[in-house]
C-alpha cells in the first residue's frame, strides 16, 4: 500500500498568515463537493476551519459523523476527548484549537461478509485512500503543522511502518509530509471494540503518548 508521504505532493505557493483561514474555508467548501470515491458514503466530514499548528488525523468518519457532519461525534469521540480533557483541553476547546483531519473524509460503509450480514465498518481501499489524500496534502501545505496526532492504525500506517501498536505508541516520531517536517504522536483508536488502551502495555503506552502531547511546544501554545 502506498503511504501518504510517498505520493506525489501538490505544489503550493507560500501562504500569508492573514489569508490562511479564508483558504481553509474555501478548501473545506471544495471538499464538501467531492465525489471521487463512488463506494464511499458522503457527505464529506471535516472539523472547524481552525488555523492551528496542531493537527489530528483520524481514519474515516462513521455513520453518525456523516449525519451530524463533525468528526468523532459519537461514542469513540467521547473516549478520545476524555483523553485530551485529561491533559488540559476539553472537547469544545479542542475542536476550536486543533485542526481535525482524516485519511478518508466519507463513510466507507459496513463490511460485507458475503453471508448477508454486516459486521463493523469497512476499511477504505488503497485507491480510496490515495484519492482522498489530496485533501490532507493540501491541509498540510496550508497549515504546516508542528505536531500531528495520528489516531488509529490506518492513520498511523500512512506515515510509518507499524506491525503492532506497542511499537509506535508512547513515542514521538519525526516525519516528513510533502517536504514538511513535523512531529507525529500516534494514539490507538478509541473504539469501544478495542481493549488495547485498557490493558498493559497499552494502558501505560497511551498515558506516555498523552504526556508527550501535553509537553509538546505546539500543544502548549494552544493555551
Amino acid at each position: 500500500m502506498d503511504t501518504l508521504q510517498s505520493l506525489s505532493p501538490r505544489q503550493s505557493r507560500p501562504v500569508k498568515q492573514n489569508n490562511i483561514q479564508a483558504i481553509i474555508k474555501q478548501h473545506q467548501s471544495n471538499l464538501e463537493q467531492c465525489t471521487l470515491c463512488p463506494n464511499m458514503l458522503g457527505p464529506a466530514v471535516h472539523g472547524l476551519p481552525v488555523v492551528s499548528k496542531v493537527m489530528l488525523i483520524g481514519q474515516a468518519p462513521g455513520f453518525k459523523e456523516i449525519e451530524v457532519l463533525k468528526p468523532f461525534a459519537w461514542t469513540a469521540g467521547k473516549k478520545l476527548f476524555s483523553w485530551f480533557d485529561g491533559i488540559g483541553l476539553n472537547e469544545t476547546c479542542f475542536r476550536k484549537r486543533v485542526y481535525m483531519s482524516a485519511i478518508c473524509r466519507c463513510y466507507p460503509g459496513k463490511k460485507n461478509t458475503g453471508k448477508g450480514k454486516n459486521h463493523g465498518d469497512r476499511v477504505p481501499d488503497d485507491n480510496e485512500i490515495k484519492q482522498c489524500s489530496q485533501w490532507l496534502h493540501a491541509e498540510i501545505n496550508i497549515l504546516k503543522p508542528e505536531l500531528v496526532i495520528l489516531v488509529g492504525k490506518l492513520a498511523i500506517s500512512q506515515f510509518m511502518t507499524i506491525n503492532k501498536l506497542d511499537e509506535v505508541v508512547g513515542q514521538s516520531h519525526s516525519i516528513i509530509i510533502n517536504g514538511h517536517q513535523c512531529d507525529a504522536i500516534p494514539l490507538p483508536h478509541p473504539s469501544g471494540a478495542s481493549t488495547w488502551p485498557v490493558k498493559e502495555p497499552g494502558k501505560t503506552l497511551l498515558q506516555q503518548a498523552l504526556q508527550q502531547i501535553k509537553t509538546h511546544p505546539a500543544w502548549k501554545k494552544l493555551g
